[in-house]
């Protein structure tokens, strides 16, 4: 067998469709475990962010230091650690599988408390900059 787990001299098409990684036709795809807290619980019910985020808008951790935030929610501290390095908003969502309105949320929040900086994109009337 090769590594794709083709018998010797099998085609491509010769397979059945719909089929991928060895999963038998009609068995159920494994879902990920779900999170016991509800996406909103986190904004406390909020769903408009404080202040306008783009997908593209970057994000990175205000202090170069390590700040204490062992009483801040644990979504703070994920989010702090992630943007030691500058990441996009829809970045920080997609890493964390944090839903992208609760991610906008809470990098408001935090950039109203000074815990992250965010660079937004400028757009000259609803261009994207040239320098891009």
């Amino acid at each position: 067998m090769d590594p794709w787990g083709q018998p010797p001299g099998a085609e491509p098409w010769d397979q059945e469709p719909g089929t991928p990684w060895g999963r038998q036709p009609g068995a159920p795809i494994p879902e990920e475990p779900a999170s016991p807290v509800r996406p909103f619980t986190v904004t406390g019910g909020r769903t408009t962010p404080r202040m306008q985020l783009a997908l593209e808008a970057l994000v990175s951790s205000a202090t170069t230091t390590h700040y204490d935030l062992s009483t801040r929610p644990p979504e703070f501290r994920a989010i702090a650690s992630l943007c030691r390095q500058v990441r996009s908003v829809a970045e920080v969502s997609a890493l964390l599988r944090i839903p992208l309105g609760v991610v906008r949320v809470v990098i408001a929040d935090m950039a109203a408390e000074g815990l992250v900086h965010v660079h937004q994109p400028q757009l000259e009337a609803g261009k994207p900059d040239l320098n891009l």
